[in-house]
């Protein structure tokens, strides 16, 4: 299985910015999606940003403008760079990765979806 590990969170002051990472503990062949996502307190999961099949980047209304999704295949990291923090940014955010790779000592491509343990974000003067 492909394992992801988010990092980089931790508290800022409004305005501020942090850049998450989400590192696959494997060698990704390609992916077919990924985002970031992130979850309040007794709130729902919610989608911030996301990048599917051909590039397609979608980001929540509320990040636009502020946030930035990107991903570097040769070192199998994805990344979420948050700038103009505000209060309401204040939540764990997770990483998700969908894709196939090689398992160990196999030819054939593996499919996987994965996510993270996600990193806290605290936004807060």
């Amino acid at each position: 299985q492909v394992q992801l590990v988010e990092s980089g969170g931790g508290l800022v002051q409004p305005g501020g910015s942090l850049r998450l990472s989400c590192a696959a503990s494997k060698t990704i062949f390609s992916i077919d999606f990924m985002g970031w996502y992130r979850q309040a307190p007794g709130k729902q999961r919610d989608m911030v940003a996301t990048i599917g099949t051909g590039g397609i980047i979608n980001y929540a209304d509320s990040v636009k403008g502020r946030f930035t999704i990107s991903r570097d295949n040769a070192k199998n990291m994805v990344y979420l760079q948050m700038n103009s923090l505000k209060p309401e940014d204040t939540a764990v955010y997770y990483c998700q990765i969908r894709g196939d790779y090689y398992p160990n000592y196999q030819r054939s491509l593996t499919t996987f979806d994965s996510w993270g343990q996600g990193t806290r974000v605290t936004v807060s003067s």
